[in-house]
Parts: C-alpha cells; sequence; structure tokens
C-alpha cells in the first residue's frame, strides 16, 4: 500500500469516527505531506469542506509554483468542485483510492493535461459502500442529488 493513500485512509477513518463522510485527501509535494484532510461537511456544518477541499485548507496559502510539483491522492473519485480546485492551482497529478462508487471529473481533469491515476483500492471501496447502504441521504446530499 503506497504510504500517501494509505494516509489518505487514515483521513477517510478519522472522518468516519466524527460521524462524517469517509473520504479522505492528502496533498504531497516532494515526497511531504504539505495538507491532509477529509470530509467534514456534517461536522462543520459546511458545504464545500469535501476531502479535497479539507486538504487544501489544511496546506494553507501556498504558492502556485508548490501547488505545481504536487500530487494530490484522494479515496474517492473527485467531483466537479474539488476538480476545479485542483485545476485552478495546477495540479499535475491525482492519485484516487476508486471510482466504483462515485465517478467523478476524471475525464474534465484529463483533458486539462492531468495524470489521473485509479487504484480502485478494495479497503477504498468496501468503506464507501458501507457508508452509502447506512446512511443513503446523507450520501446523496454530498453529492447533491
Amino acid at each position: 500500500m503506497d504510504e500517501f493513500l494509505q494516509a489518505a485512509i487514515d483521513e477517510a477513518k478519522q472522518g468516519l469516527n466524527e460521524g462524517g463522510i469517509p473520504i479522505g485527501s492528502v496533498i504531497v509535494h516532494k515526497g511531504k505531506i504539505i495538507g491532509r484532510g477529509h470530509n467534514r461537511r456534517v461536522q462543520k456544518g459546511s458545504v464545500i469542506l469535501h476531502g479535497e477541499m479539507d486538504a487544501f485548507e489544511n496546506a494553507g496559502r501556498q504558492p502556485a509554483s508548490v501547488y505545481r510539483e504536487c500530487t494530490l491522492y484522494t479515496t474517492l473519485s473527485p467531483c466537479p468542485m474539488c476538480s476545479g480546485a485542483m485545476i485552478l492551482y495546477g495540479i499535475p497529478k491525482v492519485v484516487i483510492g476508486e471510482n466504483k462508487t462515485f465517478l467523478g471529473d476524471e475525464e474534465l481533469l484529463k483533458s486539462r493535461g492531468m495524470e489521473v491515476e485509479v487504484v480502485n483500492d478494495e479497503t477504498c471501496i468496501q468503506m464507501m459502500n458501507d457508508f452509502i447502504e447506512k446512511n443513503p441521504e446523507l450520501w446523496n446530499e454530498d453529492i447533491g442529488v
């Protein structure tokens, strides 16, 4: 298991333990995590704190030159909002834990020249399947259904 994907999974599990949605993300620059986060929409009553957005928030203000050298790891295929943030800041690569339970805007990312790697990790898939089965209303709210 890739240590950075594992860090994203750990973030997802933390979010679940807090009563939230189990999606986690880390932003890696030159082999070091500079931002980590998990979906905190429930915990913070937020409309935007998806895992990737939380990781950006926790990375803080970084020059564009730093983001252009980063890889973003996320446990779930990124939605349009999170994909837009990655495009805005020029993230060149995203590693996605899984896209079986939700297929985000991967084609948009690829069309903008981003390298998109989908791992389809069993832990990520099972975590989301279990959550969606137990919390369909909350899941639908999170993806805007």
